[in-house]
C-alpha cells in the first residue's frame, strides 16, 4: 500500500533568501531539514521522528537519512541516526572564513586579558542564539578557577545554540528587530508561552517584551540565572558602520549582575565602539 503523503504544506526549511520556485532545488531543501532535526534534546532520530521534525513524509526521510549516512554526515545502527563528526566541517569553514568572526576574536581575547571574565559574541538565527566567537582566561587561583569552571558549565563554546528569550544575547538582538518583525515572531508564543529553563525564566511573552522593550531602550541587557542557575550575563549590541545590529556582544559570571557583569558594561561598550568600523 501506497504511503499516504504528509498533509502540512510547509516549507522545510524558512527563507531567509526568497528566491523563484524554478531556482529551488526542493530535494537539497529537504536534505537539510533533515539534517537540522537533529538537536540536543532529539539527538537520535529514526525515519518516523526525522520525517515529523522535517515535514516530509517517511519515505522521504528515510531516503534523505540513508544518502546523508552514505555520504558520512550520519551514522547509524540501522534504525536510528544521528550526527557524524563530518558535519562540523561547515561551522569550521565557517568560522576560519567568515568575516565576523574572525573580525572579534581579537577584542574578546583582550577583554579577557583585561577582567579575567568569560566574553561571547552572538548571532540570532530564529529562537536561538548561536555563539560564534568566545574568550576565556586560565585564572591562576583556585578560586578563580573554580568559578571560571562554573561559568564555562554555561556552554559558550563555539557553535552552541542557546534560547533567545532566555539570554542577555538574545534580548539585545531582539531588541534590535523592527517592532512589526518583532511582533511577528512574538506573537505565537503569546499563546504558547516560553520554555522555562530555570525557576527565573521568563516565560510569559508580555513579561518578555517588557524585557526587550527596556534593553531596546537601555541598549543592553541583564538577565540573570535563567538559562542557567548560579549564572549572570549581560549583553550589547554590536552594529556596522550603518547603524545595524550584526551580533551581541557579552559577558557571562557567577557572581550577581550588581557586583558581576554590570560592573563591566563600560568596558563592553567601548569594545562595541571600538568593533564597529571592522564590522
Amino acid at each position: 500500500m501506497a504511503e499516504p503523503r504528509q498533509t502540512s504544506t510547509a516549507s522545510p526549511l524558512p527563507s531567509t533568501f526568497p528566491i523563484a520556485k524554478s531556482d529551488l532545488i526542493e530535494g537539497m531543501a529537504k536534505g537539510m531539514a533533515v539534517l537540522e532535526a537533529f538537536d540536543p534534546q532529539r539527538q537520535r532520530l529514526n525515519a518516523t521522528l526525522a520525517a515529523e521534525r522535517a515535514c516530509i513524509t517517511r519515505a522521504a526521510a528515510r531516503r534523505h537519512l540513508l544518502t546523508l549516512t552514505h555520504l558520512g554526515y550520519l551514522e547509524t545502527d540501522g534504525r536510528y541516526f544521528w550526527l557524524a563528526a563530518k558535519v562540523l566541517r561547515f561551522s569550521g569553514s565557517y568560522l576560519a572564513t567568515a568575516r565576523l568572526p574572525r573580525a572579534v576574536q581579537p577584542t574578546l581575547n583582550r577583554l579577557a586579558a583585561q577582567s579575567q571574565t568569560s566574553f561571547s559574541v552572538a548571532v540570532l538565527d530564529g529562537d536561538e542564539v548561536v555563539i560564534i566567537g568566545r574568550s576565556g582566561m586560565d585564572w591562576k587561583s583556585s578560586e578563580s578557577k573554580s568559578v571560571q569552571a562554573r561559568v564555562l558549565a554555561y556552554g559558550l563554546h563555539l557553535g552552541a545554540r542557546l534560547p533567545a528569550h532566555a539570554t542577555s544575547t538574545g534580548r539585545v538582538l531582539l531588541a534590535a528587530k523592527a517592532r512589526g518583525e518583532f511582533s511577528a515572531w512574538l506573537k505565537p508564543r503569546l499563546v504558547t508561552g516560553l520554555a522555562r529553563l530555570t525557576v527565573h525564566t521568563t516565560t510569559d511573552a508580555r513579561a518578555l517584551k517588557a524585557l526587550v522593550d527596556k534593553a531596546r531602550t537601555d541598549d543592553y541587557c541583564q538577565a540573570s540565572e535563567e538559562h542557567e542557575l548560579g549564572v549572570h550575563a549581560l549583553a550589547v549590541p554590536l552594529r556596522d558602520m550603518q547603524g545595524q545590529t550584526v551580533a551581541a556582544l557579552n559577558v557571562v559570571s557567577a557572581f550577581p549582575v550588581a557586583v558581576g557583569p554590570l560592573s563591566l558594561l563600560p568596558l563592553l561598550l567601548d569594545a562595541a565602539r571600538e568593533l564597529r568600523p571592522l564590522l
